[in-house]
């Protein structure tokens, strides 16, 4: 068994994929990168063959089925589950290596930070990084370490194609489990730039509200994608 899978699920992200890969490449010693694909029309299957990761498809645009299909092929004693539009430092493997020492029981995540310089995403990464520390309520994008038995005796990522990562993490027993690594992780400031913090911030929290009141993920992922 490997020390580690890297988990990316891909939808159109020839983009950004390369960049990430790139930052992944230190691990191919003593793991593997696993893509899981939900139909991607640009280069993106092509760029995950050149970087030698292992290909894997899902059928439907689904991030939960993605993650899960990428957990039940992995080789790896822990699974990092990343999005693609991610980066780590450089010296991100060393780091998580040192914790990942200190047990199997917990889960670790990066610290959160915006790939751009304008001053009003400093305000966001330190509500968000009080949010995960304090609050115990880290999101996907922030990268989520998981060793395999804690994944699977808490039954993985639902097939659900948005809120996998809340849903994973309330199912625990034990929060206290959540530790924030003194590490960053780069998010692609692309959602926010797309309208603006404010008013991204509050669909984010509007979606999140209606899920956790029973409605449909497949409503939410039609409002929350749409144009």
């Amino acid at each position: 068994m490997s020390k580690i899978s890297i988990i990316i699920p891909t939808i159109n992200e020839a983009n950004n994929l390369p960049l990430l890969l790139s930052d992944l490449s230190s691990i191919y010693k003593e793991g593997e990168i696993i893509i899981v694909d939900c139909g991607s029309e640009d280069k993106t299957i092509d760029i995950a063959n050149i970087y030698g990761a292992k290909l894997f498809k899902s059928k439907e645009r689904n991030r939960g089925l993605q993650l899960d299909i990428g957990a039940k092929n992995a080789k790896g004693e822990w699974l990092i589950f990343l999005h693609a539009d991610t980066r780590l430092a450089h010296n991100w493997f060393r780091k998580v290596n040192l914790a990942l020492k200190e047990g199997k029981n917990y889960i670790y995540y990066f610290k959160f930070r915006i790939n751009h310089k304008k001053i009003i995403y400093r305000i966001l990464e330190i509500l968000v990084n009080f949010r995960s520390q304090y609050i115990k309520q880290p999101y996907g994008d922030q990268g989520l370490i998981i060793h395999r038995t804690t994944y699977f005796k808490n039954n993985g990522f639902r097939k659900i194609p948005l809120m996998e990562d809340i849903d994973f993490l309330r199912r625990l027993n034990n929060k206290k489990d959540l530790i924030q690594l003194n590490l960053p992780i780069f998010i692609s400031s692309r959602k926010w730039e797309k309208t603006n913090i404010f008013l991204q911030s509050i669909k984010n929290w509007n979606i999140r509200r209606r899920w956790l009141k029973g409605e449909s993920t497949k409503s939410l992922y039609s409002d929350y994608y749409k144009k």
